[in-house]
C-alpha cells in the first residue's frame, strides 16, 4: 500500500535515474537508448549481412542476427534490471537510515528505468519486424510479455537487494549466474538445438518462457503457446511468495544491514 501510495514519487525517481546515468554528457538521454539500439544494428550487420549466417530448417527464423537480436534485447533488460536493482538498497542505504521511506522503492526506480529504455526499443523492433513478416493479433501479446517480465524483474530484484544488503558477495554471485544464464536460456540457440532429455534444465532460468514467447510472437507471428504463460505464471508466483517471506523476516534487521 505504501508503494502504491508513492506512484508520483516513484516516477519521478525513475527519471532522476536516468538522468543521473547521463549527467554531465553532451547527448544526454541518446545514449541511453543508444546501447540496445547499437546492438540491434550489430546483429544484423554482422550475422545477417556480412556473413549472411543461417540457423537450420526448423529454426523460426532463417536468419542468425534477427533470431538473436529478439531474445538478446529482452535479456540484456532483465540481466540490467536486476544488476541494478541488486544493489539499490545498499546504494541508498544513506537515505533509508535517515527517511521512512519504502525500501522497495529504490529497487522499482532501478528496475523501472531499465524497462524505460526497454519499451520504446521493443517498439522500434516490433516495427522493424512487422515490416519483414507481416502484422498480426499475435503482436497484442507483446504488451503483456512486457509486464510480465516487468513484474519478475522487479520481483527477484528486490529479493536480491535484501540478499545484497545482507552479504555484498551476492552481487558477484549474481554477475557470474547471468553470464551462466544466457546460456541456459534460448538466447543463443533455438531451444529445439538442446537435448530433450535435458531441455526442462532451461526453465529453471525465469526468462526462458518469457524469451520464447517473444521469438513466437515477432519471428513467427503466433501468439506464445502455453508453455510461456504457465512457465512465466509459475515464475511470478514462486518469486512473489519468496519475495513476501523474505521482506518480512528482514524488516527489523535491513536498515541495521545497510
Amino acid at each position: 500500500m505504501r508503494l502504491w501510495a508513492a506512484r508520483p514519487l516513484l516516477w519521478v525517481m525513475v527519471r532522476r535515474e536516468l538522468q543521473a546515468r547521463v549527467a554531465g554528457s553532451a547527448l544526454g538521454l541518446i545514449w541511453v537508448y543508444l546501447q540496445p539500439l547499437l546492438t540491434v544494428a550489430v546483429y544484423f550487420l554482422v550475422f545477417d549481412l556480412v556473413f549472411a549466417m543461417k540457423l537450420g530448417a526448423n529454426a523460426p527464423s532463417e536468419r542468425v542476427g534477427t533470431y538473436l537480436v529478439v531474445g538478446a534485447l529482452p535479456w540484456l533488460a532483465f540481466a540490467e534490471g536486476l544488476t541494478r536493482g541488486a544493489g539499490s538498497l545498499v546504494e541508498a542505504g544513506h537515505l533509508l537510515q535517515k527517511n521512512p521511506l519504502p525500501p522497495g522503492l529504490f529497487v522499482l526506480r532501478s528496475v523501472g528505468a531499465g524497462l524505460v529504455v526497454f519499451a520504446p526499443v521493443l517498439f522500434l523492433v516490433t516495427l522493424l519486424y512487422g515490416y519483414l513478416n507481416g502484422i498480426g493479433w499475435a503482436l497484442l501479446a507483446l504488451p503483456v510479455l512486457f509486464v510480465v517480465q516487468g513484474v519478475m524483474t522487479a520481483l527477484l530484484a528486490w529479493i536480491l537487494a535484501i540478499f545484497t544488503a545482507a552479504a555484498r558477495d551476492t552481487l558477484q554471485l549474481l554477475t557470474f549466474a547471468l553470464q551462466l544464464g544466457i546460456f541456459l536460456s534460448p538466447v543463443l540457440f533455438v531451444i529445439t538445438m538442446f537435448p530433450e532429455a535435458w531441455r526442462w534444465v532451461l526453465y529453471l532460468n525465469p526468462m526462458t518462457p518469457l524469451v520464447m514467447g517473444y521469438q513466437s510472437v515477432l519471428l513467427s507471428l503466433q501468439w506464445p503457446d502455453w508453455t510461456t504463460w504457465v512457465g512465466s505464471g509459475v515464475w511470478v508466483a514462486l518469486l512473489a511468495t519468496c519475495l513476501s517471506l523474505f521482506v518480512r523476516n528482514s524488516r527489523d534487521q535491513l536498515v541495521d544491514w545497510l
